[in-house]
């Protein structure tokens, strides 16, 4: 015996199905679209009625996608929001389904008000409960937020990948998936250069420890991230040569200048560039890369490399045949530097020399570690020696008459 539910119009999910095909078949004449709405209707109850949450969504979808040019953007909200709600009182299971059915055909159409279908997928996404929806719902909204050319609108929600990883706890191939499109979401917002080598990186740090034939896949974005290194004007230093995603490229045939290049900026001076350049001019070019942006930054790096030297101390002379600049460029060249938080120092105008009090490492591998142990340890010696002879002080004030070493005579 099958037991009947009754339903109303104060049921939002009929109501919205109600209003949607109303809207849809509004043209087609009383005559035609009478019909067609009842029917649409008691297809809606019928699901309803059944617990067919999946049909129902479906439904409603079919409808609501007709009439998205038609009503106003709080109206499609209103309706999505309705439409959305299903998937929060599913199980896990028809929960995915169900999200993966209204975020597909979101994105259909990324063009169409895709500020809106943004809006509307973030609004899925915090209905949804398990993780893998969650996931699924916001690579669907980076997509969008890529297609539809509305960057910004995510941008923000970068800040908290961390916490949204442990929370999804995917694998390595859709942390793959993950890094790269955010990277390329990134490269669309022309402010967040290091923002987008940054995910780049972490995409290339998965292919640790994989075979070379899987390592070989990411051999593209390998070297778009050697060029990205090269282009960014305040980008100094960076971790690519320890990747072995990059690292493959050195026995490349066909992309080993671009690892020779990239070891250029990282290990050498100026100079080398310059003979690199002459010989790859072609190369350079087909990359787009800039001969004079190029300069500009291997004379900071050139200067730095020279100020990492034990004496602290680099001579203008030095500085001038390194640079390849005149006399009265050379202080400008090191306030450069200073600028672009590269080194702290002092110019020391009677001697013609630069007192260098730090500089940055180009690359921070096995002997940087073993300096800056180093340094720390000579810090820990030099405290240990300030807190003996504070002590000692101590001992002998507390070891005079009173009144005694306390005034002067």
């Amino acid at each position: 015996m099958t037991t009947v539910v009754p339903t109303s119009e104060d049921d939002p999910a009929l109501a919205v199905v109600r209003f949607t095909s109303e809207l849809a078949w509004a043209d087609a004449g009383p005559e035609v679209a009478e019909p067609q709405v009842t029917r649409l209707c008691m297809e809606a109850q019928e699901c309803i009625v059944m617990g067919r949450r999946l049909d129902l969504a479906s439904l409603m979808l079919t409808s609501a996608d007709l009439v998205f040019s038609k009503v106003s953007d709080k109206d499609l909200e209103c309706i999505f929001t309705v439409i959305c709600n299903l998937a929060s009182k599913l199980e896990n299971l028809d929960e995915f389904e169900v999200a993966k059915l209204v975020s597909t055909k979101i994105t259909q159409q990324p063009n169409d008000k895709p500020a809106l279908r943004l809006k509307i997928l973030f609004n899925l996404y915090n209905l949804l409960g398990a993780p893998d929806s969650r996931f699924f719902v916001y690579m669907q909204a980076l997509n969008l937020a890529l297609n539809g050319k509305v960057v910004d609108h995510i941008i923000p929600s970068f800040k908290k990948i961390d916490c949204f990883l442990k929370e999804w706890n995917i694998g390595v191939k859709d942390q793959r998936n993950l890094f790269l499109t955010i990277a390329n979401v990134l490269k669309e917002s022309k402010s967040s250069g290091k923002y987008s080598f940054k995910f780049l990186t972490k995409y290339l740090a998965t292919f640790a420890g994989e075979d070379s034939y899987i390592i070989s896949e990411a051999k593209e974005e390998a070297v778009r991230s050697v060029i990205e290194f090269v282009k960014a004007p305040d980008m100094f230093q960076c971790d690519l040569l320890d990747i072995p995603a990059v690292a493959q490229l050195e026995k490349d045939s066909k992309y080993a200048l671009v690892y020779q290049l990239l070891k250029i900026f990282l290990t050498q001076k100026l100079d080398a560039y310059l003979e690199f350049q002459a010989a790859n001019s072609t190369l350079m070019k087909s990359y787009g890369l800039v001969h004079e942006d190029c300069i500009t930054k291997m004379r900071l790096i050139s200067l730095v490399d020279l100020g990492s030297n034990e004496s602290g101390q680099i001579p203008y002379a030095l500085i001038k045949d390194t640079l390849r600049i005149n006399d009265d460029e050379v202080e400008l060249w090191v306030v450069k530097a200073i600028t672009a938080k590269l080194m702290d120092c002092k110019m020391d105008q009677m001697n013609q020399v630069v007192i260098v009090s730090r500089c940055s490492e180009r690359i921070f591998g096995l002997h940087q570690w073993l300096s800056l142990r180093s340094k720390l340890a000579t810090w820990r010696g030099n405290v240990a020696s300030l807190i003996s002879t504070i002590k000692a002080n101590k001992v002998v004030e507390e070891g005079l008459p009173a009144g005694q070493g306390t005034t002067i005579r």
